[in-house]
Protein backbone atom coordinates (compact mmCIF):
# COMPACT_ATOMS: atom_id res chain seq x y z
CA UNK A 1 0.00 0.00 0.00
CA UNK A 2 1.00 3.58 -0.32
CA UNK A 3 0.92 6.03 2.32
CA UNK A 4 -1.25 9.30 1.13
CA UNK A 5 -1.55 12.03 4.01
CA UNK A 6 -1.91 9.51 6.50
CA UNK A 7 -4.39 7.45 4.31
CA UNK A 8 -3.23 4.14 2.61
CA UNK A 9 -4.31 3.47 -0.84
CA UNK A 10 -3.54 -0.02 -2.20
CA UNK A 11 -1.34 -0.47 -5.21
CA UNK A 12 -4.04 -2.07 -7.43
CA UNK A 13 -6.01 0.84 -6.83
CA UNK A 14 -3.45 3.39 -7.42
CA UNK A 15 -2.70 1.75 -10.78
CA UNK A 16 -6.32 1.38 -11.77
CA UNK A 17 -6.55 5.01 -11.03
CA UNK A 18 -3.63 6.27 -12.89
CA UNK A 19 -4.65 4.13 -16.11
CA UNK A 20 -8.27 5.75 -15.80
CA UNK A 21 -6.64 9.06 -15.99
CA UNK A 22 -4.66 8.58 -19.09
CA UNK A 23 -7.78 6.57 -20.97
CA UNK A 24 -9.59 9.49 -20.01
CA UNK A 25 -7.89 11.81 -21.07
CA UNK A 26 -7.67 9.65 -24.39
CA UNK A 27 -10.99 9.59 -24.62
CA UNK A 28 -11.63 13.24 -24.42
CA UNK A 29 -9.18 13.96 -27.31
CA UNK A 30 -10.44 11.34 -29.49
CA UNK A 31 -13.77 12.90 -29.08
CA UNK A 32 -12.78 16.30 -29.86
CA UNK A 33 -10.48 14.94 -33.20
CA UNK A 34 -14.64 12.89 -34.20
CA UNK A 35 -16.34 16.04 -33.46
CA UNK A 36 -13.47 17.79 -35.80
CA UNK A 37 -13.94 15.51 -38.02
CA UNK A 38 -17.48 15.52 -38.63
CA UNK A 39 -17.99 18.91 -38.98
CA UNK A 40 -15.02 19.37 -41.54
CA UNK A 41 -12.66 21.79 -39.42
CA UNK A 42 -9.19 21.52 -38.30
CA UNK A 43 -8.94 19.95 -34.63
CA UNK A 44 -6.01 22.06 -33.84
CA UNK A 45 -2.93 21.64 -31.48
CA UNK A 46 -3.25 19.21 -28.67
CA UNK A 47 -1.77 21.90 -26.41
CA UNK A 48 -4.59 24.16 -27.12
CA UNK A 49 -7.12 22.18 -25.89
CA UNK A 50 -5.28 20.54 -23.31
CA UNK A 51 -7.18 22.59 -19.99
CA UNK A 52 -10.55 20.94 -21.55
CA UNK A 53 -8.49 17.57 -21.83
CA UNK A 54 -7.55 17.97 -17.87
CA UNK A 55 -10.46 19.61 -16.52
CA UNK A 56 -12.87 16.37 -18.21
CA UNK A 57 -10.38 13.93 -16.88
CA UNK A 58 -10.33 15.33 -13.46
CA UNK A 59 -14.02 16.12 -13.16
CA UNK A 60 -14.94 12.48 -14.33
CA UNK A 61 -12.12 10.89 -12.00
CA UNK A 62 -13.60 12.48 -8.94
CA UNK A 63 -17.13 11.40 -9.88
CA UNK A 64 -15.78 7.54 -10.58
CA UNK A 65 -14.30 8.09 -6.43
CA UNK A 66 -17.41 9.64 -5.27
CA UNK A 67 -19.90 7.29 -6.93
CA UNK A 68 -17.40 4.32 -5.21
CA UNK A 69 -15.83 2.98 -8.93
CA UNK A 70 -12.54 1.75 -6.68
CA UNK A 71 -14.37 0.56 -4.02
CA UNK A 72 -14.12 -3.12 -2.98
CA UNK A 73 -17.47 -4.36 -4.49
CA UNK A 74 -16.00 -2.65 -7.74
CA UNK A 75 -12.73 -3.97 -7.86
CA UNK A 76 -14.61 -7.61 -7.42
CA UNK A 77 -17.50 -7.46 -9.64
CA UNK A 78 -17.57 -6.23 -13.36
CA UNK A 79 -21.62 -5.90 -13.01
CA UNK A 80 -20.97 -3.83 -10.00
CA UNK A 81 -18.07 -1.74 -11.91
CA UNK A 82 -20.15 -1.20 -14.70
CA UNK A 83 -22.99 0.10 -13.40
CA UNK A 84 -21.08 2.47 -10.96
CA UNK A 85 -18.92 3.34 -13.95
CA UNK A 86 -21.91 4.37 -16.20
CA UNK A 87 -23.26 6.42 -13.28
CA UNK A 88 -19.86 8.11 -12.64
CA UNK A 89 -19.33 9.33 -16.12
CA UNK A 90 -22.95 10.34 -16.74
CA UNK A 91 -22.90 12.28 -13.42
CA UNK A 92 -19.35 14.23 -14.84
CA UNK A 93 -20.66 15.14 -18.47
CA UNK A 94 -24.11 16.55 -16.41
CA UNK A 95 -21.65 19.03 -14.00
CA UNK A 96 -19.35 19.99 -17.63
CA UNK A 97 -22.66 20.40 -19.95
CA UNK A 98 -23.35 22.83 -17.15
CA UNK A 99 -20.18 25.04 -17.03
CA UNK A 100 -20.41 24.51 -21.08
CA UNK A 101 -24.42 26.08 -20.17
CA UNK A 102 -22.43 28.83 -17.97
CA UNK A 103 -19.74 29.83 -19.69
CA UNK A 104 -20.77 28.98 -23.47
CA UNK A 105 -18.14 28.48 -26.23
CA UNK A 106 -15.50 28.95 -23.94
CA UNK A 107 -15.20 25.56 -21.97
CA UNK A 108 -16.84 22.42 -23.91
CA UNK A 109 -19.22 21.88 -26.33
CA UNK A 110 -22.00 19.86 -25.21
CA UNK A 111 -21.77 17.14 -28.99
CA UNK A 112 -17.86 16.86 -27.74
CA UNK A 113 -19.12 15.80 -24.83
CA UNK A 114 -21.12 13.23 -26.05
CA UNK A 115 -18.40 11.35 -27.61
CA UNK A 116 -16.44 11.65 -24.83
CA UNK A 117 -19.01 10.22 -22.79
CA UNK A 118 -19.29 6.99 -24.95
CA UNK A 119 -15.90 7.03 -25.62
CA UNK A 120 -14.89 7.03 -22.06
CA UNK A 121 -17.57 4.43 -20.77
CA UNK A 122 -16.14 2.10 -23.41
CA UNK A 123 -12.34 2.33 -22.62
CA UNK A 124 -12.98 1.97 -19.14
CA UNK A 125 -14.57 -0.94 -18.92
CA UNK A 126 -12.21 -2.34 -21.59
CA UNK A 127 -9.66 -1.38 -18.63
CA UNK A 128 -11.78 -3.10 -16.43
CA UNK A 129 -11.86 -6.41 -18.27
CA UNK A 130 -7.64 -6.55 -19.80
CA UNK A 131 -6.03 -5.25 -16.52
CA UNK A 132 -8.84 -6.76 -13.82
CA UNK A 133 -7.72 -9.78 -14.35
CA UNK A 134 -4.84 -8.98 -13.46
CA UNK A 135 -5.53 -6.88 -10.38
CA UNK A 136 -7.53 -9.94 -9.00
CA UNK A 137 -4.53 -11.98 -8.69
CA UNK A 138 -2.21 -12.26 -6.52
CA UNK A 139 0.93 -10.75 -7.98
CA UNK A 140 -0.35 -7.68 -7.02
CA UNK A 141 -0.54 -8.91 -3.50
CA UNK A 142 1.45 -8.22 -0.88
CA UNK A 143 3.32 -11.26 0.20
CA UNK A 144 2.90 -12.20 4.07
CA UNK A 145 4.87 -13.77 6.50
CA UNK A 146 2.83 -13.69 10.18
CA UNK A 147 5.10 -14.73 13.02
CA UNK A 148 2.06 -16.14 15.54
CA UNK A 149 -0.10 -19.66 15.12
CA UNK A 150 -3.18 -17.97 17.29
CA UNK A 151 -6.39 -16.51 16.59
CA UNK A 152 -4.58 -13.04 15.95
CA UNK A 153 -2.93 -15.19 12.92
CA UNK A 154 -6.14 -16.64 12.21
CA UNK A 155 -7.78 -13.08 12.09
CA UNK A 156 -5.32 -12.32 9.37
CA UNK A 157 -6.00 -15.61 7.62
CA UNK A 158 -9.60 -15.16 7.56
CA UNK A 159 -8.71 -11.13 6.00
CA UNK A 160 -6.43 -12.55 3.44
CA UNK A 161 -9.30 -15.13 2.29
CA UNK A 162 -11.74 -11.98 0.83
CA UNK A 163 -11.56 -11.16 -2.61
CA UNK A 164 -10.86 -7.88 -2.20
CA UNK A 165 -7.54 -8.43 0.41
CA UNK A 166 -4.49 -6.70 -1.02
CA UNK A 167 -2.15 -9.54 0.81
CA UNK A 168 -1.32 -13.18 0.58
CA UNK A 169 -0.08 -14.98 3.45
CA UNK A 170 2.75 -17.14 2.61
CA UNK A 171 3.74 -19.02 5.76
CA UNK A 172 2.91 -18.90 9.55
CA UNK A 173 5.49 -19.48 12.45
CA UNK A 174 4.49 -20.98 15.84
CA UNK A 175 6.74 -19.00 18.80
CA UNK A 176 5.02 -21.06 21.34
CA UNK A 177 4.53 -24.14 22.89
CA UNK A 178 0.83 -24.25 22.68
CA UNK A 179 -1.68 -25.91 20.09
CA UNK A 180 -1.42 -23.71 16.52
CA UNK A 181 -4.97 -22.58 15.81
CA UNK A 182 -3.37 -22.56 12.44
CA UNK A 183 -2.34 -25.92 11.50
CA UNK A 184 0.12 -24.92 8.57
CA UNK A 185 2.07 -23.07 10.93
CA UNK A 186 5.63 -24.30 11.31
CA UNK A 187 7.29 -24.38 14.77
CA UNK A 188 10.30 -21.82 14.75
CA UNK A 189 12.80 -24.51 16.26
CA UNK A 190 12.37 -26.00 12.97
CA UNK A 191 13.43 -22.93 10.90
CA UNK A 192 17.19 -22.74 11.38
CA UNK A 193 17.06 -18.70 10.28
CA UNK A 194 14.16 -16.95 10.24
CA UNK A 195 15.47 -13.89 7.72
CA UNK A 196 16.64 -16.77 5.41
CA UNK A 197 13.04 -18.46 5.61
CA UNK A 198 11.66 -15.26 4.81
CA UNK A 199 14.33 -15.09 1.68
CA UNK A 200 13.13 -17.89 0.72
CA UNK A 201 9.33 -17.35 0.62
CA UNK A 202 9.88 -14.10 -1.06
CA UNK A 203 8.05 -12.44 1.61
CA UNK A 204 7.99 -8.78 1.30
CA UNK A 205 6.24 -7.95 5.20
CA UNK A 206 6.39 -9.34 8.30
CA UNK A 207 3.36 -9.09 10.67
CA UNK A 208 3.45 -10.38 14.69
CA UNK A 209 0.76 -11.73 15.40
CA UNK A 210 1.58 -13.27 18.73
CA UNK A 211 -1.12 -13.69 21.64
CA UNK A 212 1.29 -12.59 24.38
CA UNK A 213 4.77 -11.38 23.62
CA UNK A 214 6.65 -12.11 26.98
CA UNK A 215 9.54 -13.64 26.78
CA UNK A 216 8.74 -14.62 23.09
CA UNK A 217 9.03 -11.56 21.33
CA UNK A 218 12.21 -12.89 18.69
CA UNK A 219 13.89 -9.47 18.62
CA UNK A 220 17.15 -11.08 17.79
CA UNK A 221 15.60 -12.43 14.43
CA UNK A 222 13.36 -9.09 13.16
CA UNK A 223 16.28 -7.17 13.54
CA UNK A 224 17.83 -9.55 10.51
CA UNK A 225 14.30 -9.56 8.86
CA UNK A 226 14.42 -5.26 9.18
CA UNK A 227 17.98 -4.72 7.96
CA UNK A 228 17.22 -7.02 4.71
CA UNK A 229 14.95 -5.04 3.84
CA UNK A 230 11.89 -6.64 4.59
CA UNK A 231 9.16 -4.54 6.06
CA UNK A 232 7.74 -5.46 9.95
CA UNK A 233 4.81 -4.26 11.49
CA UNK A 234 2.64 -5.14 14.65
CA UNK A 235 -0.73 -6.81 14.33
CA UNK A 236 -2.81 -3.78 15.32
CA UNK A 237 -0.58 -1.17 12.89
CA UNK A 238 -1.55 -3.87 10.28
CA UNK A 239 -4.93 -4.41 10.74
CA UNK A 240 -5.52 -0.20 11.31
CA UNK A 241 -4.03 -0.27 7.63
CA UNK A 242 -6.00 -3.04 6.13
CA UNK A 243 -8.93 -2.13 6.63
CA UNK A 244 -9.15 1.84 7.88
CA UNK A 245 -10.12 1.28 11.46
CA UNK A 246 -8.59 0.96 15.55
CA UNK A 247 -9.05 -2.12 16.41
CA UNK A 248 -10.79 -2.44 19.79
CA UNK A 249 -10.06 -6.49 20.08
CA UNK A 250 -6.25 -5.74 20.20
CA UNK A 251 -5.86 -2.07 20.97
CA UNK A 252 -3.84 -1.48 23.96
CA UNK A 253 -2.60 2.15 25.66
CA UNK A 254 1.01 1.72 24.96
CA UNK A 255 0.34 1.15 21.24
CA UNK A 256 -2.27 4.42 21.04
CA UNK A 257 0.39 6.61 22.86
CA UNK A 258 3.31 5.38 21.09
CA UNK A 259 1.45 5.15 17.42
CA UNK A 260 1.71 7.51 14.43
CA UNK A 261 -1.60 10.22 14.62
CA UNK A 262 -3.27 13.14 16.56
CA UNK A 263 -0.61 15.24 15.21
CA UNK A 264 -0.60 18.58 17.02
CA UNK A 265 0.70 19.88 13.64
CA UNK A 266 -2.97 19.75 12.16
CA UNK A 267 -4.12 23.02 14.15
CA UNK A 268 -3.53 25.05 10.65
CA UNK A 269 -5.62 21.85 8.87
CA UNK A 270 -8.50 22.87 11.76
CA UNK A 271 -8.38 26.20 10.92
CA UNK A 272 -8.57 25.37 6.59
CA UNK A 273 -11.61 23.03 7.86
CA UNK A 274 -13.36 25.33 9.71
CA UNK A 275 -12.76 27.94 6.99
CA UNK A 276 -14.35 25.86 4.54
CA UNK A 277 -17.52 24.78 6.88
CA UNK A 278 -18.50 28.67 6.79
CA UNK A 279 -18.21 28.94 3.06
CA UNK A 280 -19.54 25.66 2.30
CA UNK A 281 -22.45 25.73 4.27
CA UNK A 282 -23.82 28.97 4.34
CA UNK A 283 -23.79 28.73 -0.20
CA UNK A 284 -25.26 25.34 0.70
CA UNK A 285 -27.96 26.94 2.92
CA UNK A 286 -28.78 29.27 -0.04
CA UNK A 287 -29.28 26.58 -2.51
CA UNK A 288 -30.98 23.79 -0.77
CA UNK A 289 -33.03 26.36 1.68
CA UNK A 290 -36.47 26.15 -0.96
CA UNK A 291 -35.75 22.03 -0.38
CA UNK A 292 -35.88 22.35 3.28
CA UNK A 293 -39.15 24.65 3.26
CA UNK A 294 -40.64 22.54 0.87
CA UNK A 295 -40.22 19.38 2.67
CA UNK A 296 -41.19 21.39 6.20
CA UNK A 297 -44.63 22.40 4.85
CA UNK A 298 -44.80 18.45 3.45
CA UNK A 299 -43.78 16.98 7.06
CA UNK A 300 -46.15 19.64 8.59
CA UNK A 301 -49.07 18.55 6.52
CA UNK A 302 -48.75 14.97 7.10
CA UNK A 303 -48.29 14.81 10.90
CA UNK A 304 -49.18 16.69 13.70
CA UNK A 305 -46.01 18.72 15.42
CA UNK A 306 -43.37 20.87 14.29
CA UNK A 307 -42.03 20.63 11.19
CA UNK A 308 -38.43 20.68 12.58
CA UNK A 309 -37.10 18.54 15.45
CA UNK A 310 -34.78 19.28 18.04
CA UNK A 311 -32.33 17.21 19.91
CA UNK A 312 -29.50 17.67 22.63
CA UNK A 313 -26.73 15.87 21.25
CA UNK A 314 -22.41 15.72 22.51
CA UNK A 315 -20.22 17.30 20.42
CA UNK A 316 -16.39 18.69 20.50
CA UNK A 317 -14.65 17.42 24.31
CA UNK A 318 -18.18 16.20 25.25
CA UNK A 319 -19.70 19.66 25.48
CA UNK A 320 -23.58 19.43 24.35
CA UNK A 321 -25.47 21.41 21.99
CA UNK A 322 -28.93 21.19 19.92
CA UNK A 323 -29.16 19.11 17.00
CA UNK A 324 -31.83 20.66 14.14
CA UNK A 325 -33.06 17.93 11.71
CA UNK A 326 -36.77 17.50 9.45
CA UNK A 327 -38.95 15.69 11.76
CA UNK A 328 -39.26 11.83 9.92
CA UNK A 329 -41.04 10.77 13.35
CA UNK A 330 -43.70 11.03 14.87
CA UNK A 331 -44.21 13.75 17.02
CA UNK A 332 -44.43 11.78 20.58
CA UNK A 333 -41.84 9.52 18.98
CA UNK A 334 -39.55 9.73 22.44
CA UNK A 335 -42.14 10.17 24.69
CA UNK A 336 -40.69 7.35 26.47
CA UNK A 337 -37.11 8.81 26.10
CA UNK A 338 -34.64 8.49 23.38
CA UNK A 339 -33.86 4.95 21.93
CA UNK A 340 -31.86 3.43 18.89
CA UNK A 341 -34.23 3.16 15.75
CA UNK A 342 -35.28 -0.39 14.33
CA UNK A 343 -35.69 -1.79 11.42
CA UNK A 344 -39.00 -0.73 9.82
CA UNK A 345 -40.03 1.60 12.97
CA UNK A 346 -43.55 2.27 13.51
CA UNK A 347 -42.91 5.60 14.79
CA UNK A 348 -41.04 6.88 11.40
CA UNK A 349 -43.68 8.96 9.31
CA UNK A 350 -44.51 7.67 5.50
CA UNK A 351 -42.65 11.43 4.44
CA UNK A 352 -39.79 10.80 6.83
CA UNK A 353 -39.21 7.26 5.68
CA UNK A 354 -38.12 8.97 1.98
CA UNK A 355 -36.31 11.83 3.53
CA UNK A 356 -34.10 9.50 5.83
CA UNK A 357 -33.50 7.56 2.61
CA UNK A 358 -32.30 10.30 0.53
CA UNK A 359 -30.73 12.11 3.80
CA UNK A 360 -33.09 15.41 3.22
CA UNK A 361 -33.95 15.32 6.71
CA UNK A 362 -29.94 16.02 7.26
CA UNK A 363 -29.72 19.76 4.91
CA UNK A 364 -30.93 21.64 8.50
CA UNK A 365 -28.06 20.20 10.07
CA UNK A 366 -25.71 22.59 7.90
CA UNK A 367 -27.08 25.79 9.91
CA UNK A 368 -25.45 23.71 13.17
CA UNK A 369 -22.43 23.56 10.67
CA UNK A 370 -22.62 27.50 10.04
CA UNK A 371 -22.71 28.27 14.07
CA UNK A 372 -19.58 26.20 14.75
CA UNK A 373 -21.16 23.23 16.81
CA UNK A 374 -20.92 20.34 14.30
CA UNK A 375 -18.33 20.22 10.70
CA UNK A 376 -19.33 18.39 7.60
CA UNK A 377 -17.30 15.69 8.51
CA UNK A 378 -16.43 14.06 11.71
CA UNK A 379 -18.05 11.32 14.15
CA UNK A 380 -21.43 11.42 14.51
CA UNK A 381 -23.05 13.43 17.74
CA UNK A 382 -25.16 10.99 19.39
CA UNK A 383 -27.78 11.84 22.35
CA UNK A 384 -26.49 12.35 25.59
CA UNK A 385 -27.89 8.98 27.82
CA UNK A 386 -26.86 6.75 24.83
CA UNK A 387 -23.28 8.51 24.87
CA UNK A 388 -23.05 8.07 29.07
CA UNK A 389 -24.52 4.33 27.84
CA UNK A 390 -21.65 3.66 25.60
CA UNK A 391 -19.09 5.62 27.60
CA UNK A 392 -19.33 2.64 29.92
CA UNK A 393 -19.92 -0.23 27.89
CA UNK A 394 -17.07 0.73 24.95
CA UNK A 395 -13.72 1.42 25.68
CA UNK A 396 -11.98 4.78 24.39
CA UNK A 397 -15.36 5.83 23.56
CA UNK A 398 -14.75 9.24 25.02
CA UNK A 399 -12.05 9.53 22.72
CA UNK A 400 -14.34 10.31 19.67
CA UNK A 401 -14.80 13.76 21.42
CA UNK A 402 -12.10 14.63 20.75
CA UNK A 403 -12.47 15.66 17.22
CA UNK A 404 -15.79 18.11 16.14
CA UNK A 405 -18.82 15.98 15.31
CA UNK A 406 -19.80 15.34 11.71
CA UNK A 407 -22.88 15.59 9.21
CA UNK A 408 -20.99 12.93 7.44
CA UNK A 409 -18.09 10.87 8.68
CA UNK A 410 -15.49 7.92 8.00
CA UNK A 411 -17.66 5.39 10.07
CA UNK A 412 -20.80 6.08 8.07
CA UNK A 413 -19.61 5.49 4.53
CA UNK A 414 -17.75 2.62 5.63
CA UNK A 415 -20.63 1.14 8.33
CA UNK A 416 -24.04 0.90 7.72
CA UNK A 417 -26.55 2.08 9.74
CA UNK A 418 -26.15 1.12 13.84
CA UNK A 419 -28.55 0.23 16.20
CA UNK A 420 -27.08 -1.33 19.12
CA UNK A 421 -24.09 -1.24 21.15
CA UNK A 422 -22.40 -4.00 18.91
CA UNK A 423 -22.83 -2.17 16.02
CA UNK A 424 -21.60 1.36 17.81
CA UNK A 425 -18.23 -0.29 18.42
CA UNK A 426 -17.94 -1.09 15.35
CA UNK A 427 -18.61 2.64 14.15
CA UNK A 428 -16.39 3.35 17.27
CA UNK A 429 -13.24 1.68 15.61
CA UNK A 430 -13.63 3.73 12.30
CA UNK A 431 -14.44 6.68 14.34
CA UNK A 432 -10.90 6.52 16.21
CA UNK A 433 -8.75 6.19 12.87
CA UNK A 434 -10.32 9.41 11.28
CA UNK A 435 -9.56 11.11 14.89
CA UNK A 436 -5.52 9.63 15.15
CA UNK A 437 -5.53 10.09 11.14
CA UNK A 438 -7.15 13.38 10.19
CA UNK A 439 -6.21 15.15 7.05
CA UNK A 440 -7.86 17.24 4.85
CA UNK A 441 -7.07 14.95 2.19
CA UNK A 442 -9.42 12.13 4.11
CA UNK A 443 -12.22 14.79 4.79
CA UNK A 444 -12.08 15.76 0.95
CA UNK A 445 -12.17 11.54 0.09
CA UNK A 446 -14.69 11.49 2.08
CA UNK A 447 -17.47 14.55 1.45
CA UNK A 448 -16.84 12.09 -2.39
CA UNK A 449 -17.69 8.95 -1.17
CA UNK A 450 -20.64 10.44 0.57
CA UNK A 451 -22.72 11.12 -2.58
CA UNK A 452 -22.18 7.22 -3.01
CA UNK A 453 -23.87 6.96 -0.15
CA UNK A 454 -26.49 8.75 -0.89
CA UNK A 455 -27.23 7.07 -4.46
CA UNK A 456 -27.08 3.83 -2.89
CA UNK A 457 -28.66 4.47 0.65
CA UNK A 458 -27.34 1.26 1.88
CA UNK A 459 -28.83 0.73 6.01
CA UNK A 460 -30.39 4.21 6.08
CA UNK A 461 -33.23 3.97 8.86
Amino acid sequence: MIRLFKHYIPHAVLLLGLLDFVLLLIAGDLAWKLRAAQIGIDPGLLTDRALALLGFAVTTLTAMIAVGVYGAEALRSMRFACARLLVAVSLAILALALIDFVLPGQTYWRSILLFAMILAITLLVLNRVIVGGILGTSAFRRRLLVVGAGHRADRLRKLSERPESGFTIVGYVNMSEALPVVPEAINRSAIKDLSGHVANLGASEVVLALEERRNSLPLKDLVRVKTTGVHVNEFSSFLERETGRVDLDTLNPSWLIFSDGFSSGRAISSVAKRAFDILASSLLLLLTFPVILLFAAIVKLESKGPAFFRQKRVGLYGQTFELIKLRSMCNDAEKDGSKWAEKNDPRITRVGAFIRKVRIDELPQVWTVLCGHMSFVGPRPEVPTFVEDLDDKLPYYAERHMVKPGITGWAQINYPYGASIEDARHKLEYDLYYAKNYTPFLDLLIMLQTLRVVLWPEGAR
